[in-house]
């Protein structure tokens, strides 16, 4: 026999979820893309201390305040102290030829609200009931009549278009060890697998990375100068991002929120000039 279900069950509604839509912004990527390489390669090697996290530094922050940020980074002569890794965006590129899905452009809605592509849509429940009782009432003379309701009030959701941008990353490590520097490239090599590609996320945009296949060194222990031995590389990262919207520098909001007219009605004009009406039910707007 057939197996028996049960109908009274009520489905599973954990797919739907609602989530607040925030703009993709270069500060965006930059602190996805940071967050991604402190957290998911997390790098570590042997110091003078023991074994741990190589700290992270982002390169466009002042001396001053890295000093009185975190005093552990610099010692007494206010010099860093290896083994350290620094990141900086080093390029932003505007290619034509990566526009995403978007073959051409799509300017904004010429309005006070702007935005240019719809991303969610949801029916309007509290408004469509009002105008499916009061139609149900008009017609059948109770509130709560079924009929085919064709007066849905969607709530849409648009953003201004997004902008595909390329930003090249440059990851720079420095120790004072060969065998530091071994622990600290390793991961760089091998966390990706056979491939280059890595993504990361942050807000619910999704980016793509991809680790150039040049380790780029340049040490100076071959130098017979008075300078101190250190071992670099530079390890250069190319970002497919996207913009969405000019950040602080936009006029108009950026996540617009509209919904559909289900119903135009215009006042009569013999009402307006003391006519008396010509229907029975005295009834105002005609729809």
């Amino acid at each position: 026999m057939p197996p028996k279900y049960d109908h009274t069950e009520v489905k599973d509604t954990s797919i739907i979820e609602e989530t607040i839509v925030m703009p993709s912004t270069l500060e965006t990527i930059d602190e996805a893309f940071l967050h991604h390489v402190k957290k998911e390669f997390n790098v570590h090697t042997t110091t003078r201390n023991g074994f741990e996290q190589v700290p992270v530094l982002w390169m466009t922050a002042e001396r001053s305040y890295q000093i009185k940020n975190d005093q552990n980074l610099r010692d007494k002569n206010g010099a860093l102290i290896l083994p350290i890794m620094t990141i900086e965006r080093s390029s932003v590129e505007k290619d034509p030829a990566n526009k995403g899905i978007f073959y051409g452009n799509v300017p904004p809605t010429m309005d006070e609200k702007g935005g240019s592509i719809i991303i969610a849509r949801k029916i309007k429940q509290d408004k469509s009931s009002n105008f499916a009782k009061a139609d149900a009432h008009r017609v059948f003379g109770q509130l709560n009549y079924p009929f085919k309701n064709k007066k849905v009030v969607y709530q849409s959701v648009s953003v201004p278009m997004p902008v595909h941008i390329t930003i090249n990353y440059a990851i720079t490590l420095r120790t004072e060890y060969q065998q530091q520097m071994n622990d600290m490239i390793t991961p760089f090599i091998t966390n990706t697998g056979g491939i280059n590609y890595f993504v990361f996320k942050k807000d619910g945009h999704r980016y793509e990375a991809f680790i150039q296949q040049d380790f780029t060194q340049d040490n100076n222990i071959a130098s017979l100068g008075e300078e101190e031995k250190m071992y670099q590389t530079t390890i250069n990262i190319r970002v497919l991002g996207y913009l969405i919207g000019q950040d602080v520098n936009q006029d108009q909001p950026k996540i617009v929120v509209r919904e559909n007219a289900v119903s135009v009605k215009m006042p009569r004009e013999r009402v307006i000039m003391g006519d008396d009406p010509e229907h029975d039910d005295d009834a105002f707007y005609r729809s």
